[in-house]
């Protein structure tokens, strides 16, 4: 199974941008459909982004579409989370995820299909 660490959370004031970093090892990271999720406090986990193994297919819902951006690099072992013009609803632990798949295409947002999870970074938006 492969091991992940996320890095990049913090406090920034509403209307700001983060970027997030969650790096893999142990295991062929290509081989990985990956994702990112957040819990709020008092909340159920929750699909933020989720990208194919090739990168090439990516899948964000309507509450952060267009705010947030999924990317990985294969040479470097890293997924990316971009996101901009955040808002207070934003803060939460946000979680990488590794899914091990033969699929180059395939996207998957259910919380279920992943075995792999980071220990989460913080991210506190501040109205």
């Amino acid at each position: 199974q492969v091991q992940l660490v996320e890095s990049g959370g913090g406090q920034v004031q509403a209307g700001g941008s983060l970027r997030l970093s969650c790096a893999a090892s142990g295991d062929t990271f290509s081989n990985y459909a990956m994702a990112w999720f957040r819990q709020a406090p008092g909340k159920e986990r929750e699909f933020v982004a989720g990208i194919s193994r090739n990168g090439g297919n990516t899948y964000l819902p309507d509450s952060v579409k267009g705010r947030f951006f999924i990317s990985r690099d294969n040479a470097e072992n890293t997924v990316y989370l971009q996101m901009s013009n955040l808002k207070p609803e934003d803060t939460a632990v946000y979680y990488c995820a590794a899914h091990w798949t033969q699929s180059l295409i395939v996207v998957i947002s259910v919380e279920l299909g992943y075995k792999s999870w980071g220990q989460g970074t913080q991210v506190i938006v501040s109205s």
